[in-house]
């Protein structure tokens, strides 16, 4: 290779830095992008970066080096500029994929890592490079109008990784590629191929975690509708009837052997219709549980409350929902769901304080005003209940939900209550 036209570090340092703002106020669009489209169960975490001068040299001194000759310009590589999207849970890398495919141009998917032995050191992450859109490049005007252009197609490399993977390349950074530095000693290899297991199994132990409370939530969220159903019933004076289980998606995994266990066995009995075996299960958890354990004692007080009230046992439910209440005083469910027993029961002004007190603790549920509402209809607080109906819809009960108490409403004023 000729030496005299060979471009010094300094003047490729110089080339290199005079765009490294360019670079970043770039990347800062593609992460604007990200955060506008990206939808995940838990918004990620993002981090951008222009790689360091001393790493770009030392790659264009092996991959380019017949460009180290060419003249004064940028000597170009596909993994100068860098995105991080960091994730809580291992399902978030692929949901996260997936989005980034339908916002831009993809020219390579790489699963780092993947090929590496489980007793070896490294950790994955999922590498996407992504054409640049036009839009997310600043002109060549104002401060950067001393730059010329690149001719090469401009990519940017997304990197999608979870929390723990991401603090295990920082510190893999700082160890071994930062240093150069590759243990040989056995031990050593040891104790890093430990820490990598631990944290990988770290990341499957805390999605195991998001599957259970996903699927509990989906059998709390069926077991919840059936108790509002069973109560509308009641208000409008016809028979409370349980759904059938074909109703139902049914949650049939879980941990055996675990409050945890128990729970799903009795929220799927509770869901199924099969409620005295319901009312059986919450009672052995309430009985195992030790008197002090508040949080676990309020919410299984709930839930047999709410079985008890699909079985028509009304004082029974009632009890339950008051010592749920004791047990944790920012209970709001446990009071809306005793003011809608009381709303059954005719006892109004009970039902309109339980309805309140629920309110206090918890501002924003449309469907404890909307039943409020229908309690001040009741007791001839015309007013009150109108004010309350307009703040359920704002607060996004659908139309058709409120619109016989609406008529009724407007019947009022209109007759002049």
């Amino acid at each position: 290779m000729r030496t005299s036209g060979l471009l010094s570090k300094k003047q490729i340092r110089e080339n290199y830095e005079a765009y490294t703002e360019y670079f970043s106020e770039t990347m800062g669009n593609v992460v604007r992008i990200l955060q506008q489209n990206i939808r995940l169960s838990t918004q990620p975490t993002y981090k951008y970066r222009v790689k360091s001068f001393e790493s770009y040299y030392k790659k264009v001194l092996r991959l380019k080096p017949d460009k180290v000759e060419a003249d004064n310009t940028l000597i170009y590589l596909t993994d100068m500029m860098g995105v991080r999207m960091i994730c809580a849970f291992l399902e978030d890398i692929n949901f996260g994929l997936e989005q980034i495919k339908k916002l831009f141009v993809i020219k390579e998917v790489e699963v780092k890592g993947a090929d590496k032995k489980f007793s070896e050191f490294g950790y994955e992450s999922v590498h996407v490079l992504i054409k640049l859109p036009d839009d997310c490049m600043p002109a060549l005007e104002g401060k950067y109008a001393g730059l010329k252009p690149i001719t090469d197609e401009l990519v940017c490399e997304i990197q999608i990784r979870t929390i723990l993977q991401d603090a295990w390349a920082e510190v893999e950074h700082e160890l071994i590629y930062k240093t150069e530095f590759n243990p040989f000693d056995i031990p050593l290899r040891r104790k890093l191929a430990s820490i990598n297991a631990s944290l990988t199994l770290a990341d499957i132990t805390f999605q195991e975690i998001r599957d259970y409370q996903n699927k509990l939530q989906r059998a709390l969220d069926v077991r919840r509708r059936s108790f509002y159903s069973i109560a509308d019933n009641l208000l409008n004076d016809e028979a409370g009837k349980i759904a059938s289980a074909d109703d139902f998606s049914h949650v049939s995994t879980y941990v055996q052997g675990t409050i945890d266990d128990l729970i799903l066995r009795a929220i799927q009995a509770h869901n199924e219709g099969r409620l005295q075996e319901a009312v059986d299960i919450y009672s052995a958890i309430i009985a195992a549980v030790p008197e002090n354990d508040k949080n676990v004692i309020a919410v299984i007080r709930k839930h047999r409350g709410m079985a008890y009230f699909a079985m028509s046992r009304l004082d029974e439910a009632l009890e339950d929902f008051q010592k749920s209440i004791e047990a944790d005083n920012q209970a709001f469910r446990s009071y809306y769901y005793k003011g809608i027993v009381y709303s059954i029961q005719k006892k109004y002004d009970e039902a309109i304080d339980c309805y309140t007190r629920s309110l206090q603790i918890n501002q924003f549920q449309a469907h404890t005003y909307f039943r409020r509402a229908m309690v001040y209809y009741e007791v001839q607080e015309y007013e009150k209940a109108m004010n309350d109906l307009n703040v359920a819809l704002k607060l996004g009960m659908k139309q058709e939900e409120c619109a016989s108490l609406q008529e009724k409403l407007v019947k009022k004023f209109g007759m002049g209550m």
